[in-house]
């Protein structure tokens, strides 16, 4: 069940967060569409998908990348087209992390890190899921931690998007305190 769980999941992160009109799907100003409909879409590719599967897989979710209100649901962060999020702001949190692979390293010092083809930099308040995350693309990780504070004192808002994820617009690369 878990394999087929990652895999309607990983459809799902896709459809919700970069091509809902490839699947028939128009989502709202919030990025949210019609459950119903998602469920549709994701039975072109995965037949046996049913809402109570799509309910379990947001429920057990371990980053909470998904929410449902109503009839309706959404990715909370990772969005490629224009959103319009409502989080919750993190007004707590002092450190950050972000994973991102070594060879970025030298031009985020120089830029910082921005968005690239993204809506916000995905940040973590879990230095393993940061370190995970960069691994996505490749083993040679570094993990740079991150000043919160001066995040906020630059005017950067940031967003709770998930159990652990944080978003931001860009992170100045004067606020990037440490790296490995």
């Amino acid at each position: 069940m878990g394999s087929k769980r990652t895999r309607v999941s990983k459809l799902m992160a896709y459809i919700l967060r970069h091509s809902p009109e490839e699947f028939g799907l128009k989502p709202d100003v919030e990025g949210f569409v019609s459950l119903h409909g998602l469920v549709t879409a994701l039975k072109t590719v995965y037949p046996y998908v049913t809402e109570e599967f799509v309910r379990e897989i947001v429920e057990n979710d371990p980053k909470g990348r998904y929410e449902i209100r109503g009839a309706r649901i959404r990715a909370r962060y990772g969005h490629s087209y224009p959103v319009s999020l409502d989080h919750e702001e993190d007004t707590e949190s002092r450190i950050l992390y972000h994973g991102t692979p070594r060879r970025n390293l030298q031009s985020i010092l120089r830029e910082g890190l921005k968005p690239m083809k993204r809506q916000y930099v995905h940040l973590s308040t879990d230095r393993i899921e940061a370190l995970e995350t960069g691994m996505r693309h490749g083993r040679d990780v570094v993990l740079l931690m991150i000043d919160a504070d001066c995040l906020r004192k630059k005017g950067l808002k940031i967003y709770k998007a998930g159990k652990n994820v944080r978003i931001v617009e860009n992170v100045p690369q004067e606020c990037i305190i440490l790296w490995n």
